[in-house]
């Protein structure tokens, strides 16, 4: 027991300069004891280990976005390091943020874990203790991909004399992390997440089949990783096709519905007693600035960053479902309307974002179909117009255009609260658990199959079938931008399939190429291990990324 508080200390130690990085550790006082003994004191521990993934998914999106393809900065400006690469630092902005929250919730786990064993024994201990270590897994995986080799932290690695964080490498962590996967796999339930919001078997599997595509890509990876990706995603997919139309998908009362695998719950009670921090941040980027609750009628507050460059928005086509579905691109005078009123008849048209595809006769027709539903000030939206890059030319409010599959129409969020929702935040779905399938298939050399799961996709969004001769990595990519833009997705994607250099200097107005090159002839993929971390740990030994 002792050996378990010193290591948690250790970890509250490292990972901070100031006490409030890490909640305080109560394990040694002894009504929290006590209270972790019961089983309802055990479930409660258990709750806090899900409530950890709030603020890893829940608050700045930098290291999930920042620096891709898909999204640059507009008038709001972006952490510098992780959206430019050229200034990419130790002692960046925000470098910190993952290393930080992650292991926020590995400490935790490592507590249920230990309170597993000593806890009155119920048969839903090992349930609880499985949905805790994919908990775990989750987090060591956005390590392992953010920063690579990462301390490997539970009970038995330190000791009273032996305090000091040493570094596992990559391949440590990924074996760690199957481990964690598989032990969870065997305990966790079988119920619709829907209805229990608990860690499944179908949730387990989505994040296999996740690691081990990853893992194939590494060094160390093998074909059988592909395999058992393909394998894993297909036992998450469990035969339910996609039926949930686009239009419903995102809709703000719909965050459980049928294709949602695992989400972080939000809800007002638990944001109660901090409703201008606690939350969910995600729907205040990707746009330009809307002016805000002190406009008339109000509208979401927005960042002015992270906004779609003209690569993301050029993706999609006539016909698919997903674009009308991810933008708002009619706004009407009152933008919450657009959710709040169910007979639009009457509405006026104040924005209007001309998809690529429209012609000049389609601009006319369209024109001419809102003949006396256009406000005053009306402004029709040239394509081309819109995009990121474009403010550098003109970035005033409403220039790019918003992304509205996060919002919370809700009247008492986010209007008085800032830049905070109540909606939960998709982690896993569907729709992209048929397309790790389809990438996982293609690397394991059975297109064929790969294809159909990338169809399935494609059939939901209203669109033609891919053919055989599209189908490779860079046509799965645009297939990912397309069906999960804004989704905190990007980085990682591009990370893993050694295309983000390629693809953020091509698509990125703030990114060259030459932004990657660092120390040692070494290329700024992996996030460099925080400076914070390395000045706090005994262990002087501990090696930093070798680009940095």
């Amino acid at each position: 027991m002792k050996k378990i508080i010193i290591l948690l200390g250790l970890v509250v130690t490292i990972f901070t300069s100031c006490s409030d990085f890490l909640e305080e550790d109560v394990r040694s006082s002894a009504s929290a004891d006590e209270t972790y003994k019961t089983a309802a004191g055990f479930q409660l521990l258990v709750n806090t280990t899900y409530a950890k993934l709030k603020t890893v998914y829940g608050g700045e999106p930098w290291l999930f976005c920042s620096g891709t393809d898909m999204y640059a900065e507009g008038r709001g400006q972006e952490p510098a390091g992780l959206s430019q690469y050229s200034q990419l630092i130790p002692t960046s902005s925000n470098v910190e943020y993952l290393y930080r929250e992650c292991y926020k919730a590995i400490q935790a786990v490592n507590k249920t874990v230990y309170y597993s064993t000593v806890t009155e024994q119920t048969s839903s201990i090992p349930v609880l203790v499985g949905e805790a270590k994919f908990i775990r897994a989750m987090s060591y995986f956005l390590l392992v991909q953010t920063y690579g080799g990462v301390p490997i932290v539970e009970e038995g690695n330190f000791t009273t004399d032996n305090e000091a964080f040493n570094r596992n490498t990559a391949e440590e962590v990924y074996a760690y992390i199957i481990k964690d996967l598989e032990e969870s796999l065997a305990t966790v339930g079988t119920g619709v997440y829907a209805t229990s919001g608990k860690v499944n078997k179908r949730a387990v599997q989505d994040l296999l089949a996740k690691v081990h595509l990853t893992r194939g890509y590494e060094t160390f990876g093998t074909a059988a990783d592909f395999t058992k990706a393909a394998s894993y995603a297909d036992a998450a997919i469990a035969g339910q096709t996609l039926t949930v139309a686009w239009s419903q998908l995102f809709l703000p009362t719909n965050d459980l519905n049928a294709e949602v695998l695992f989400s972080v719950q939000f809800d007002k009670n638990s944001t109660s007693t901090s409703p201008t921090t606690l939350g969910n941040n995600q729907f205040y980027f990707f746009s330009s600035y809307l002016g805000g609750s002190e406009t008339r009628g109000g509208a979401p507050l927005r960042s002015y960053n992270l906004c779609p460059t003209g690569y993301a928005l050029g993706l999609y086509e006539k016909g698919d479902l997903r674009w009308g579905a991810t933008f708002m691109n009619e706004v009407y005078e009152n933008y919450y309307d657009f959710f709040r009123v169910a007979d639009k008849t009457t509405l006026k048209l104040k924005h209007f974002y001309e998809p690529k595809w429209f012609t000049a006769q389609d601009k006319a027709d369209y024109l001419a179909s809102k003949a006396g539903k256009l406000a005053t000030g009306f402004i029709y939206h040239p394509w081309g117009e819109y995009a990121a890059e474009y403010t550098l030319i003109k970035n005033l409010d409403y220039q790019t255009i918003p992304v509205k599959k996060f919002d919370d129409p809700d009247t008492s969020t986010p209007a008085s609260t800032g830049p905070v929702s109540t909606r939960d935040f998709i982690v896993s779905r569907l729709g992209e658990t048929y397309l790790v399938a389809a990438e996982a298939y293609l690397k394991a050399s059975q297109p064929g199959i790969g294809l159909d799961r990338l169809n399935e996709v494609r059939r939901r969004a209203g669109v033609a079938n891919a053919t055989i001769g599209q189908f490779n990595i860079d046509y799965i990519l645009d297939e990912r931008g397309r069906e999960l833009l804004g989704e905190y997705k990007r980085w990682f994607d591009l990370k893993r399939t050694g295309t983000l250099i390629a693809r953020a200097s091509q698509y990125n107005y703030n990114v060259k190429a030459a932004n990657f090159n660092g120390n040692n002839g070494e290329k700024k993929i992996l996030r460099p291990i925080p400076q914070l971390v390395l000045d706090l740990n005994p262990n002087k030994n501990f090696p930093q990324n070798p680009a940095y």
